[in-house]
């Protein structure tokens, strides 16, 4: 059974920094495209960024020189750093595995960002 655990969300001042992390079981991690998506309120779940099992990441433009996504598959874990955040970078972040064609998600963190 796949089982998706993220933290690190929180309550943060507009240019304050968070990491994010995300446990992964019942997954070879190594062999998985891992990202994040977030959905702020009102919105649809858009991709914030990916990367692949040899460590190819791509970003959304919002998160581009912001966020930073990284994995550790020997621990199953992906993270995404995240700095300078915004009002805008409010929202539900949810960590992201494709598994044999089948993607799984975990249940979200929530990270707000006050102004």
């Amino acid at each position: 059974q796949v089982q998706l655990v993220e933290s690190g969300g929180g309550l943060v001042q507009a240019g304050g920094s968070l990491r994010l992390s995300c446990a992964a079981s019942g997954i070879i991690l190594s062999r998985c495209i891992a990202g994040w998506y977030r959905q702020g309120s009102g919105n649809q779940r858009e991709l914030v960024a990916t990367a692949t099992p040899s460590g190819t990441t791509t970003y959304a433009d919002s998160a581009k020189g912001r966020f930073t996504i990284s994995r550790d598959n020997a621990k199953k874990s992906v993270y995404l750093q995240m700095y300078s955040l915004k009002p805008e970078d409010t929202a539900v972040y949810y960590c992201n595995v494709r598994w044999g064609g089948v993607d799984y998600w975990g249940q979200g963190t929530l990270v707000t960002v006050s102004s």
